[in-house]
Order: structure tokens, then sequence, then C-alpha cells
């Protein structure tokens, strides 16, 4: 009856819950990080700042005179909550526990290199520790997931709903950084016309942090949002003519709202 119950309450994944998924995970900036206590089992949960991989895998960065460190170095199995609340009833809003394993970078290693450039981009304020001995970085890879989109809207996710296999991620690591100072500093009109079509933001002062073969994350301040593009790139050389696509159906959507 129970087993019967559970199969009732979870709904079938469609590519909506799949969107909202990944939406709450790359815009995400912050997250409750569950480890286990190596010197007990217990659980242990504590807050960390959050950014994604290319693929969309979450990273964090911790010292190693954290308890979690310590944790995750014991046994990799972890859990990351994200989706902040809202206004009104905090349970009536989007979360999402990811189950992940974490692996530590190495530092000097090209992994590593494009990690920190895509954590501090998100997270600016972390160059004034990125460098001590005793910070590192971990990936934490999704092996499941489960999605809350609100009251009634529960789905149990797979690892492939979650991260992008994608052949352009090797050229966007490459290639990314130089793309996003072009837009930051060339076309910051450009940037805030899809954050106002694509992304419910207002106001002006959004800039890109992160852009992948799913789509772009863009900030201003505190705030995160992410803007799909219409198909996933295919290649790192397709980014351009997408962006260049995404402004213009930008432009045509805020003129028909107008």
């Amino acid at each position: 009856m129970d087993g019967a119950r559970r199969k009732d309450v979870i709904r079938e994944t469609d590519a909506e819950a799949i969107r909202l998924a990944r939406t709450l995970v790359r815009s995400a900036r912050y997250g409750a990080l569950a480890v286990l206590d190596p010197a007990d089992g217990s659980p242990l949960a504590s807050r960390v700042a959050v950014a994604t991989d290319l693929d969309g895998t979450p990273l964090i960065l911790v010292s190693a005179l954290s308890g979690h460190t310590a944790g995750l170095l014991a046994d990799p199995r972890c859990s990351l909550l994200l989706g902040e609340p809202g206004k009104g009833d905090p349970l009536a809003h989007p979360r999402i526990s990811v189950s992940c394993r974490a692996s530590r970078l190495e530092r000097g290693s090209p992994e590593q290199a494009r990690v920190e450039r895509r954590y501090l981009n998100r997270h600016p304020k972390a160059r004034l520790y990125v460098g001590f001995p005793d910070f590192a970085f971990f990936r934490l890879d999704p092996q499941k997931a489960s999605l809350n989109g609100g009251f009634g809207k529960a789905y149990a996710l797979t690892r492939a709903d979650l991260v992008t296999d994608s052949p352009a991620n090797a050229g966007l690591a490459e290639s990314e950084q130089a793309a996003i100072v072009h837009m930051n500093e060339d076309h910051r009109d450009a940037v805030g016309i899809c954050a106002r079509a694509f992304a419910g933001a207002r106001g002006d002062g959004w800039y890109v942090i992160g852009l992948d073969a799913d789509g772009m994350d863009i900030g201003r301040g505190d705030e995160a949002r992410r803007i799909f593009f219409p198909a996933p790139l295919l290649s790192a050389a397709d980014l351009r003519t997408t962006l260049v696509e995404l402004v213009k159906a930008g432009r045509s959507v805020l003129a028909g709202g107008a």
C-alpha cells in the first residue's frame, strides 16, 4: 500500500520538470549541503555557496577546516538542497534535493582552472580566499534527485535529467570566458534585452556570468537568473549565431509586449 501511494504521489518526469530542475540548479547561488560526519556517521548539514560546471554539475569551494569537508573526504556521498523561498508559504516554492558523489579537484589541473573560472564569475568576492592553501574545489556529481515543484508536483529525476553531456562542452571550456567578456563589455544592452524577455528580469545592470550548451546564466548583484537557448548547442562554434538569434527573438518579444 505504501509503495502504491508513493507511486501515485510521484509524477511522470516530463520536459517541464526537467527544465525546472535545471533552472533551480543553474540559478542557485547558495544551498544546504548534507554530509556524513566521519566521527560517528550522523548527518551534518551546512550552507555552502554553489556554482555549476559546463555540464551542470554543482561546484563548491570549501575550507579543509570545515566539518563538511572532512565528511566529503571520508565519504563522497552527499546531498545538496537548492531552491530559494519567496513570498508567502516557503513550502509552496520549488526546490530540489540532489544526491551526489563529491570529488576534490587537484590544484593546478586544467579541470580545476575551468571550475575556478566559472565559480568566480558567479562569486567574484571569493577571489579574496580562493588561493588559500586550505581551500579546495569539489564537483558534486549528481546521481539522482527529488524535485518538488510545489504542492502536488513531486518528481524523481535521474543524472541524465540534470547533466548535459554535450559535444560542445570541450570547445566551450576554451571559448566561454572570451564570449562572456565580449557580451558584458560590448553588448550589455543585448544582455538586458534577453534578461527582460526570457528571465522575467526588471531593471538594468544585468550581465552574463556563465555560458553552456543549454543556455546562459545572468546576474546582477546578488541575483542570478537562467535563460535557456531555443535548442542546445551541438558545437561551441554555434554559440555566436545562437546568441544573435536569441537577442533578435528577445527584441521581438519585448516589442510584442509593448
